[in-house]
């Protein structure tokens, strides 16, 4: 298990950075803020937990901080302050003085760019960081080869064991940098973006590629990315970063059913946003008054006071489109389709509803022409609640 608590990172010279964290946060050391103020803070009061066998992706837009994160955890940056533990073992602790150096980490990395030897062939590169241990920890040569070849297995790249790593497609040059990652069998794996230099085709089949082998070798990573469904295909439980800090950490299907902040749901696919106010609250579920209309959702949890303002949203797919009413549903708008684009596998409508404008995704087979009047619905228990 991987724990980074209240992690800080901050930069010199004149910016404007988030020093704080999210309400479950604490707030992050303010001994890295200059007399000045003058410090950009990459990461401000990060904390996260990785558990055995997990693959926990830290995901968000350039410039949130989570390369940042991942390279402090690899002991390639000096954060601030915070802690970085690997099972009982400190990596970094900044009010103790402890900073292990990243080759005493132990840890295993895969770059954006692979950075594959292109003097070596495909089992020397892969047999390196083995092979330029001290002594005193170097396994015997017969073990070195016993690895590799393991390694290359694993990885479906036995049959070029003594080609050149330069004569490699990009699929595969990315797997040998796994492969290489992995001999050195590390606690954690960390991955960089490693499937951004690929092609889109390529990039989708090796987003499964990674994800057997991790499932298959029981490893524990922490993966970084910006691309939404490369989080959502592979991830045991995901952090979406914002500003330096974390917005919301939960599974797949709880950071994309139910954000818990507007940039969760905006970052996350696509959304329908519904200003209102509270009307009533019975148990978790909820009934807002908006200028279109009453709507309800189920399960939301801690419930805002009668009165508060709040923002609903609403995932184009959770909406559905008919030309009649909807006999006993909930949640019922009447609207007009607007526009409508033919997506392969979907038609995505643009229903005016009031002043507003509601994006549906639907079956291919419900297209529904530009001018028609419609009746949408939506199930309470798929509609979120989120701060105003």
């Amino acid at each position: 298990m991987l724990t980074v608590d209240n992690l800080v990172k901050s930069y010199g010279g004149a910016g404007r950075g988030r020093r704080g964290g999210g309400p479950s946060e604490p707030e992050p050391d303010t001994r890295a803020v200059a007399p000045d103020g003058s410090r950009v803070f990459a990461v401000g009061g990060v904390s996260f937990t990785v558990e055995d066998g997990e693959l926990f992706t830290l995901l968000g837009p350039s410039g949130c901080g989570k390369t940042t994160t991942l390279r402090s955890v690899a002991g390639l940056e000096r954060p601030d302050g915070g802690t970085i533990a690997l099972s009982e073992r400190v990596l970094f602790d900044s009010a103790r003085g402890i900073n292990i150096p990243a080759n005493r980490r132990e840890l295993g990395m895969v770059f954006q760019s692979y950075a594959i030897w292109p003097h070596m062939t495909v089992a020397k590169n892969v047999s390196f960081p083995l092979d330029i241990l001290p002594s005193s920890r170097r396994p015997p040569r017969d073990e070195i080869d016993r690895r590799v070849r393991r390694m290359l297995e694993v990885t479906e790249l036995g049959a070029y064991t003594d080609r050149s790593a330069t004569k490699l497609s990009g699929g595969q040059q990315q797997r040998l940098a796994l492969a290489r990652a992995l001999v050195i069998q590390p606690e954690v794996m960390l991955l960089d973006e490693p499937l951004s230099n690929l092609d889109a085709k390529l990039r989708e089949s090796m987003r499964f590629e990674l994800k057997r082998l991790q499932t298959e070798l029981g490893l524990t990573a922490i993966y970084v990315t910006h691309d939404q469904s490369e989080a959502l295909v592979m991830s045991s439980r995901i952090a979406v970063m914002n500003e330096g800090r974390v917005e919301q950490i939960g599974t797949p299907d709880e950071i994309y059913g139910r954000p818990a902040t507007r940039f969760v749901a905006e970052f996350i696919g696509t959304s329908n946003f519904v200003r209102g106010t509270v009307a009533s609250v019975r148990g978790d579920t909820v009934a807002v008054d908006t200028p279109d209309g009453r709507l309800v959702c189920s399960g939301a949890g801690a419930a805002p006071a009668v009165g508060a303002e709040v923002l609903l949203s609403i995932r184009p797919e959770a909406v559905s489109l008919a030309r009649d009413p909807h006999p006993g549903a909930v949640n019922q708008w009447a609207g007009e389709v607007l526009n409508r684009a033919f997506m392969g596998d979907a038609v995505d409508h643009v229903v005016r509803v009031g002043a507003q404008e509601i994006r549906i995704r639907s079956h291919p087979t419900e297209s529904v022409e530009p001018g028609t009047r419609v009746h949408l619905s939506a199930d309470p228990a798929r509609v979120t609640l989120v701060p105003a």
